[in-house]
């Protein structure tokens, strides 16, 4: 037995708009200070308030956001008491959102402890609303919840299926001006999600068409996007893309890409779209020996060789340095500027992160110790995986 969970989405030019429909008493928006300087804020606020509600706005969530801003946040909300939570801005406030969702329900509840093995109840104080600014996480329609515990430099993957929000608005107007750095970055977190989705050992039928879906739609505009920021039709298709690839991966999984950019990003603070993205085109060629990963199903539906498993998997790898190439993405962890002195005193602990996240025992193929010390060293020295 297994499920599919999904917000209702609103999707397209205007969709925001849906917020002058809101029925409620107060809104608590969860954002931060980028969102406040760019007026998204201001806009998101001025609908609801049009709806009649009350707005509170928390604007303190940081890049790769900790435990310790979540509990903020949900003190924050207890003295409030919205029965509606917006989360406004990239992957990191709309997962601070949900965790902050969870405290305010549940004030016995700590932030590290959220797991999807736990009932929460929750809808008894309010729902959450979704606004992705980015293309890349899907957070906005995923259960998932990624917290940065700052005292063991760790990200912890949390989440419960029961914080899905209750409305995603994926509207192109709040990604119209993303710069091109944070379209790559996020786009690769896309592409990412996409591949790993379809790839591991939990795929099913349900989350298989939109994995493809997305792959295909950000190889096609991703680079578009990228080189031009005001080309809208691009911009829709990769938001588009990013919640598709958003909903794949949640009612599937991920693997070994996320396994060893969350460790990296976590020691290096390298973003995480990044970090992960970097790591892809490497777990395609160690996964591929394993015959499991259905790489050729990919290749076929993007029209690359699928001769057979392997055929399809370097095909892959290859469609991706290039993708990656286009939009100036690193291709080796040495071009991150990390010092290879420095890379080595962390080596054990990039291992010890990367063997006990949870992303790894979903991964078509589980490298053991040695071998993720090694497919480390090889993405660090920009070198095609040979074992």
């Amino acid at each position: 037995m297994w499920y599919f969970d999904s917000p209702h989405i609103v999707y397209g030019e205007d969709a925001r708009c849906v917020l002058e429909t809101v029925e409620g008493r107060r809104a608590f928006i969860v954002t931060d200070p980028t969102m406040v300087r760019l007026g998204f804020v201001d806009e998101v606020r001025r609908r609801l308030e049009s709806a009649g509600l009350e707005v509170a706005v928390f604007s303190e969530v940081e890049p790769e956001p900790s435990l310790q801003t979540a509990v903020r946040g949900a003190e924050a909300m207890r003295a409030f008491e919205p029965d509606w939570i917006v989360g406004l801005g990239g992957g990191s406030c709309l997962d601070a959102a949900k965790a902050m969702w969870i405290m305010y329900e549940r004030p016995d509840v700590t932030p590290d402890s959220i797991n999807p093995f736990d009932t929460y109840h929750l809808r008894q104080k309010a729902r959450l609303i979704t606004i992705p600014t980015t293309s890349g996480t899907g957070s906005e329609v995923t259960w998932a919840i990624v917290l940065t515990d700052t005292a063991e430099q760790r990200k912890l993957g949390l989440g419960t299926r029961e914080c899905v929000a209750d409305i995603a608005i994926v509207d192109p107007y709040f990604v119209q001006g993303m710069p091109a750095r944070l379209t790559a970055d996020t786009g690769m977190d896309a592409l990412t999600h996409a591949f790993e989705a379809y790839v591991n050992t939990w795929h099913n039928d349900f989350s298989d068409g939109l994995a493809l879906q997305a792959i295909k739609l950000i190889f096609t505009y991703l680079p578009r996007a990228y080189r031009d920021g005001k080309d809208m039709e691009a911009r829709e298709h990769m938001h588009n893309a990013a919640t598709i690839a958003g909903l794949a991966c949640s009612n599937s999984l991920f693997a070994l890409a996320h396994s060893l950019g969350h460790s990296l990003g976590a020691l290096f603070h390298i973003p995480h779209g990044r970090a992960v993205g970097l790591f892809l085109p490497y777990t395609i060629e160690y996964s591929a020996p394993s015959g499991a990963a259905r790489y050729a199903d990919i290749a076929r539906f993007l029209g690359l060789p699928a001769d057979d498993e392997e055929t399809a998997a370097w095909a892959l790898s290859a469609r991706v340095r290039q993708l990656m190439h286009e939009i100036d993405q690193p291709q080796s962890i040495a071009v991150l500027g990390i010092a290879r002195a420095d890379f080595d005193a962390q080596l054990e602990a990039l291992v010890d992160r990367a063997e006990s996240d949870s992303q790894t025992v979903t991964s078509p193929r589980v490298p053991d110790r040695g071998e993720f010390a090694r497919l480390f060293v090889y993405a660090y020295e920009g070198r095609p995986i040979d074992f």
